[in-house]
């Protein structure tokens, strides 16, 4: 419940930043500010989503077996740098 109102919160703060700045940039009448916004914010979410989604898609998927190779490699601790922490 609180995630779906935390997004719609953040389409409604998105919707309100558009209509002021394409509003007060190109000097628009309130409803013509209105308009553009209102057209502007689904435009702007699916972009955010594409890109979103392309990064996700060119990520490195994690080997459990390289990650257990380095939990059971010898009794070394290693924090995510890569530097020895003990022996």
């Amino acid at each position: 419940m609180q995630e779906k109102l935390k997004k719609y919160l953040l389409v409604l703060c998105l919707f309100v930043f558009l209509f002021v700045i394409i509003g007060g940039g190109l000097h628009l009448n309130p409803g013509s500010a209105f308009v553009a916004a209102l057209s502007g914010t689904p435009l702007v979410i699916r972009a955010f989503n594409h890109r979103s989604a392309a990064t996700h898609r060119q990520m490195p998927a994690r080997s459990v077996a390289r990650d257990n190779e380095h939990s059971l490699g010898g009794g070394e601790l290693e924090d995510h740098a890569g530097i020895e922490m003990g022996q």
